[in-house]
């Protein structure tokens, strides 16, 4: 193993013992006493099997049969999970099959930040995680189950889910993807023309077109955001059947794998004798994992919420830090738009996750002696799922990546370092996605001009402005000022502006997630503007550096003039309407970003 993959494992381990023994307690002792649904009153149990048929009721009535949850994020709304309206179906066929039974037992919200980027609605995203979550904790409450499916994929989707199972973390669970949408037109015409609609030099029309061609079929948009990032994490971590996470919806080989999900969850079970239940797989080495996967192929910023919020489900203590460790070590093995021109279902058809796996285990990067719900041992994630006369068999992957432009060996890696920067100075602490932006354009000195609303920055970029060097300060976009919504609106304007010779870079306290971009960004800037952060008294005018290549956040102002000023005030408005005004008391008890900006932080206080 690297040394210093071995350096953040054992630290974690140590800073998180307390709360990992307490949380393995938990899970152990709802686990000891066999299916839970044995348990139930009479009266209680005929509730729980009343819709079914009298087949499924016969099978549940004996304790040697699995009952299997169905939680889905189904809606057909979305593109990535509007496959998922006949998965239940498929599912219990499956499970029938071998004598089980699934129940679908709830549904969580599932809401699109591609569809709400801009709008107020995105103001409800971040906190739609917390929300899955708790949606998911409704329907694993009923003690009717022994195992569980989880049918979610985009960018808020499975972290809610993972948070929300690891709360019943003495169950076994895979999760199941469903795919992402074959390819349309490359990432690189639609970000040619959305830059182009920026500059006036297309239309509407165009414009509408371009994207119509791109986000045009059900499954997962293609470039590598945050659901597709989920989906890499998520078999990464042993969490997926090997290889199922790229393969597209509709497709005899998706069909097969969510049949075998569905029977190879029952045989984690503790009725099968190979009792593997989550919270035994999501540990220390797993999420190690998990960044360093991240690292190697320039995935989402979002993570740096997601996965500190999922390891504090599971007792674990997971910092910045750590990932940031990691990345100076990990090289960068991938580049997919927006990293680079390619597409997911390019990265798969280069060698995908069995390639990408391979080359971190074989220059030590990985820990391969964990759990998974394929058994123990993450080498079995070297083979890819194929058909053979219709029979789902699993093959040893490409030992050689078929096109390097998208995929590469760690002998030959794009940088020698993942994409994550932890920015720190006297504004605070971030993090800067680096893997998308050029060396030349990593290093910005220049004044600020503040805005508290993308509207403003468009319409300074339109009333010529901006020609000029600057660094935008959009701040009061952290997670209790208005739930931390992405800020994509900003970006064709601010890459126009790059590729016009100015330098131009980005602070927030909000969110930019996997498309950041080419843009200089430190994002997630904490403290927030909101509770005091010094982001609240930065003026027009103040010299700002930021420095991507050093990790440092810097304003350059005279301390005591700077502490004398009267912080900005909040926005006013934005906690009303789209619903908004029903999320106030989350935003008040949402954590900083480093702790995941999660509204539960002070709920798992219980396991220290």
């Amino acid at each position: 193993m690297h040394p210093r993959v071995l350096e953040v494992t054992e630290r974690l381990i140590a800073r998180s013992r307390g709360t990992r023994e307490a949380y393995l307690a938990l899970i152990r002792d709802a686990a000891s006493d066999g299916p839970q649904r044995g348990r139930l009153q009479c009266a209680n149990f005929a509730h729980g099997v009343a819709g079914c048929g009298t087949d499924d009721k016969n099978s549940l009535r004996m304790m040697n049969a699995a009952n299997v949850a169905i939680v889905s994020s189904y809606n057909d709304m979305l593109s990535a999970h509007q496959p998922y309206e006949h998965f239940p179906e498929q599912i219990k066929k499956a499970l029938r099959e071998i004598g089980s039974v699934g129940q679908f037992a709830g549904g969580t919200p599932a809401m699109c930040d591609g569809v709400t980027q801009g709008e107020p609605g995105m103001e409800l995203s971040l906190p739609s995680r917390e929300v899955i979550a708790l949606s998911t904790a409704v329907a694993l409450s009923h003690n009717m189950f022994d195992a569980a499916l989880m049918l979610g994929i985009c960018d808020k989707i499975v972290p809610g889910l993972m948070m929300g199972a690891l709360r019943f973390g003495h169950l076994p669970m895979i999760f199941v993807p469903g795919g992402p949408m074959v390819s349309g037109i490359s990432n690189k015409q639609k970000a040619d023309v959305r830059q182009r609609y920026a500059e006036g030099k297309a239309s509407r029309e165009e414009l509408l077109e371009s994207e119509m061609k791109s986000y045009h079929s059900p499954g997962t948009c293609t470039f590598y955001g945050t659901a597709n990032t989920n989906q890499l994490l998520m078999e990464v971590m042993g969490l997926h059947l090997p290889g199922s996470s790229f393969v597209n919806p509709n497709t005899p080989l998706r069909d097969a794998l969510t049949h075998e999900a569905a029977q190879q969850v029952t045989r984690l079970t503790k009725q099968s004798g190979q009792f593997t239940p989550i919270g035994e797989i999501v540990d220390e080495r797993s999420l190690v994992n998990s960044i360093v996967a991240l690292h190697a192929t320039g995935g989402s910023t979002n993570h740096t919420l997601h996965m500190p919020a999922i390891a504090q489900a599971a007792g674990i203590q997971l910092t910045w830090q750590d990932m940031a460790d990691l990345s100076e070590v990990v090289p960068t093995l991938s580049h997919v738009y927006p990293n680079g021109k390619a597409d997911i279902n390019h990265f798969q058809a280069a060698g995908g996750m069995s390639f990408l796996i391979r080359e971190l285990l074989e220059a030590g990067l990985l820990h391969e002696d964990v759990n998974t719900v394929a058994g123990r041992g993450l080498s079995r994630y070297t083979q890819e799922p194929f058909l053979d006369n219709g029979k789902l068999v699993w093959r040893d992957g490409p030992i050689e990546s078929l096109d390097e432009n998208i995929l590469r060996p760690v002998a030959r890696a794009f940088s020698p370092e993942g994409g994550l920067r932890v920015m720190e100075g006297n504004l605070g602490r971030g993090v800067m996605k680096v893997s998308a932006v050029a060396l030349e354009h990593q290093i910005v000195e220049a004044p600020a001009v503040v805005f508290q609303d993308q509207q403003d920055l468009a319409d300074a970029f339109k009333a010529g402005l901006l020609e000029k060097d600057f660094v935008a300060v959009m701040r009061f976009q952290g997670p209790r000022s208005n739930g931390m919504p992405e800020l994509h609106k900003m970006t064709p304007f601010l890459g126009v502006l790059q590729d016009r010779g100015f330098k131009v870079a980005l602070v927030t306290d909000g969110r930019m997630s996997g498309a950041s971009g080419k843009i200089p960004a430190a994002i997630h800037v904490s403290p927030e503007a909101q509770v005091g952060g010094a982001l609240a008294r930065v003026l027009d005018g103040d010299i700002i550096r930021v420095d991507g290549v050093k990790g440092t956040l810097e304003l350059k102002v005279d301390a005591d003039e700077f502490a004398a000023r009267e912080p900005a005030k909040g926005l006013l408005g934005n906690n009303v309407g789209s619903g908004r005004e029903l999320f106030g008391f989350m935003r008040m008890a949402f954590s900083s970003a480093e702790q995941g900006a999660s509204a539960f932080t002070s709920a798992l206080e219980t396991l220290k």
